[in-house]
């Protein structure tokens, strides 16, 4: 008898083993799937925008290609004076257009009760992934969601 539970023992720990590696192989899947970019495929600023990203925040970037971005953006409830050329998810906030990485560093951070994403509408000169040298346009970026629309960051 005592044969019989010196077997199960071993299995047991062999089967818990194998548990835990497979929840771990889980757990890094999720954190690598956290951000997806939706872009055009025809836009280039996106990739540099993605890169800005995927360096700042020092986390991998999905990118799923899409000829109907309307369609996402409505999906994801991008008001629609605040649209841009691409729309991630990381986290379940929706980012739209060259938000810098600060601000959804911040945005993640902070995680403001009524916000449901940060935008920069339009593709301002000088925004991360639209760089033209020294050429910069002001813009904001904007927070949107429950309690309406209000400015997140001004860039000069």
């Amino acid at each position: 008898m005592n044969m019989s539970k010196q077997h199960r023992v071993p299995q047991l720990s062999y089967v818990g083993a194998a548990l835990l590696m497979a929840l771990a192989a889980c757990s890094g899947a999720a954190q690598a799937a956290g951000s997806t970019m939706f872009r055009d495929p025809n836009c280039g600023c996106c990739k540099d925008w993605a890169e800005h990203f995927a360096e700042n925040m020092q986390s991998e970037v999905s990118v799923q290609d899409s000829t109907d971005m309307t369609a996402i953006k409505d999906r994801h409830g991008v008001p629609r004076d605040l649209r841009s050329c691409h729309t991630m998810i990381v986290e379940g906030y929706v980012i739209e257009g060259h938000v810098p990485a600060t601000d959804i560093a911040r945005l993640l951070r902070e995680k403001p009760e009524g916000v449901a994403g940060l935008a920069v509408a339009g593709m301002p000169v000088g925004s991360p992934g639209m760089e033209m040298g020294d050429h910069k346009q002001p813009y904001q970026v904007i927070a949107f969601g429950a309690n309406g629309l209000s400015v997140f960051s001004n860039y000069n």
